[in-house]
């Protein structure tokens, strides 16, 4: 058989595309057979179901065909182009150059192919597994889909110093006088320790659930430990003598939020006990502490600033502050009432009504700023005198409370010269509070935060509690706190930081002793000093703490402390 030029070349291109053909279909029939393969075996273990993988193979077939009708074209064309280039260069005019390409490139090529498409084979199967949560048996109840669960522990050592100047027995320990009888109560020790240093080991554990019910509403518990029996501390001390550990209910309650269909959450109403509602600093509230009752926060948005890109720490907040439940670029404002107490011998109970107004404004797209005006007013919590030898009004004496307010005698048992059996709070608590935060990411992910706080007492009446009381009490109404934070808003990762600095001031009656951050000055009022603090991440979501607290009296007997906290944390 007489064979032309022409035709021998195009034998022997096609000769060599279906030798190359040859093993890149090998090799793509091996990944098919290795990826049906481990599909069977996701249906066998019952990961996926059958009618799942049987689409999934489908749907693959679908698209490598496609894929494989378009090379065969470009294929087609290639030759057909590089025949006709040939026979132009034939007839004189200028040749196609073909470049040859070795053995061992086609190789690379190859693998390079191989590894392209296995890896997009894994992204896709990666991405089915996530959307449709492979590995949870379709036999599981819809609740279980519908509950977040969330926790941390931290490790706590902690050391006391008492300054050189303090001088024993001249704080009385009001709140263990209440609880054990008096101060003359039998081998009862009234003073509190101003004077010896102490280390103290600490842990605190929480293990919070949140369970979306529909419809915009969802239910929240949060389990903790805590031996202090203080609602301002959830720490569990160890050196128990080996007792077992205390787990409380510290959080249960129904949230809804109403959210329109342009995803704008519009009112949210709490009810139970739950976190605190309002933006507020750490001089009014522990960052520890839970609200009782019901509350309700509603937003009106502005058409400012740009949001959704300004990076910010989530409403829990950072150490200390509360950064309550405004949303980006709106007006906002929260109401709630909240008992204290049920008093079973009076129509008065004690209560706390709070509000706030603000703004939360996103602007920059690197820099968000959150403003509030609150007022919260304490209804029925002054202590009332007892008539001689009575104990009707027991009753007004707090069930908690630390030091710095200023006092009053309740108890009033027939001996003029009898030491206090029982004492209450001296004035009225009515506290209007402003609050400013600048949050600005200034580089990538570090920010630089400002914060300022400024409290003041207007319940305090110093004729009304003369009345009441026979004590002229002059007024030490105003609290205050500057506050700066360098680094990250959270500790996610390994070499994450932040440091922060903070000066505060509390005078004796601007807040209630009861709830304010019970490590400086180790809790209460009438307390002026530092506050540093610094953090780095030393794993995913596990960080190390060390802040120093350095405070003295304002009005009272000398009475300085330094406090050295180390806290190892870890999320959940």
């Amino acid at each position: 058989m007489n064979l032309s030029r022409k035709n021998l070349t195009m034998l022997f291109a096609c000769g060599l595309s279906l030798s190359a053909q040859a093993g890149e279909r090998e090799e793509l029939l091996k990944l098919k057979n290795t990826t049906v393969n481990l599909i069977d075996v996701l249906v066998k273990q019952g990961i996926i179901d059958k009618d799942k993988a049987e689409a999934m193979v489908r749907d693959a077939e679908a698209r490598a065909g496609e894929e494989a009708r378009r090379q065969v074209e470009a294929e087609k064309l290639q030759v057909e182009s590089t025949v006709k280039g040939q026979a132009k260069g034939k007839f004189g005019h200028d040749p196609v150059r073909v470049t040859y390409v070795p053995d061992f490139v086609k190789d690379e090529i190859r693998q390079e192919v191989k590894k392209e498409l296995r890896d997009e084979v894994v992204q896709d199967v990666k991405a089915h597994a996530k959307q449709e949560k492979w590995g949870i048996p379709a036999a599981l109840p819809d609740w279980v889909n519908r509950i977040r669960w969330a926790g941390d522990l931290r490790l706590r050592f902690e050391d006391q110093f008492f300054g050189a100047d303090n001088q024993a027995e001249r704080y009385y320990d009001w709140p263990r006088i209440n609880r054990t009888g008096g101060i003359a109560a039998p081998g009862l020790d009234p003073f509190r320790n101003s004077t010896i240093d102490r280390i103290r080991y600490r842990m605190r554990l929480r293990l919070g659930m949140d369970a979306n019910i529909g419809d915009g509403l969802k239910a929240g518990l949060r389990l903790a430990t805590s031996n202090d029996r203080s609602p301002i501390s959830i720490n569990q001390t160890l050196g128990q003598n080996g007792q077992q550990y205390e787990l409380a209910l510290d959080r249960a309650f129904l949230q809804y939020d109403y959210v329109d269909g342009k995803g704008h959450d519009w009112l949210t109403l709490l009810g139970g006990r739950y976190a605190n509602p309002f933006l507020s600093s750490d001089n009014l509230y522990d960052q520890d502490m839970s609200f009782e009752g019901f509350s309700g926060t509603a937003h009106l948005p502005l058409p400012l600033g740009s949001g959704g890109t300004h990076k910010t720490p989530p409403p829990a907040g950072r150490q200390q502050i509360n950064m309550g439940l405004s949303n980006p670029n709106e007006v906002y404002m929260t109401l709630g009432f909240f008992p204290l107490q049920e008093v079973e011998l009076s129509s008065h109970d004690k209560w706390m009504w709070g509000g706030q107004t603000g703004v939360d404004w996103v602007f920059m797209d690197d820099a968000r700023i959150r403003t509030g005006i609150a007022y919260y007013d304490y209804d029925n919590i002054q202590a009332l005198p007892n008539s001689l030898g009575s104990r009707r009004n027991d009753w007004s004496a707090p069930l908690f409370f630390t030091k710095g307010n200023s006092l009053a005698q309740i108890s009033n048992d027939g001996d003029i010269n009898a030491e206090p059996r029982l004492v209450g709070l001296a004035s009225d608590f009515n506290i209007v509070d402003a609050m400013v935060n600048l949050d600005y990411r200034a580089i990538g992910a570090t920010h630089v935060m400002l914060t300022g706080n400024y409290s003041r007492n207007l319940g305090f009446d110093q004729a009304q509690i003369l009345r009441r009381t026979g004590k002229n009490i002059s007024p030490r109404i105003d609290a205050w706190q500057v506050r700066i934070d360098v680094g990250h808003p959270e500790m996610r990762k390994f070499a994450d930081w932040n440091v922060w600095l903070a000066y505060k001031y509390l005078e004796r009656d601007a807040v209630l002793d009861a709830y304010t951050d019970s490590n400086f000055h180790l809790s209460g009022t009438d307390a002026r000093g530092w506050f540093l603090s610094g953090s780095y991440g030393l794993a995913t979501n596990t960080w190390l703490n060390v802040r120093w607290l350095s405070t003295k009296a304002i009005d009272g007997p000398v009475f300085d402390t330094d406090v050295v906290l180390v806290d190892l944390n870890s999320r959940f």
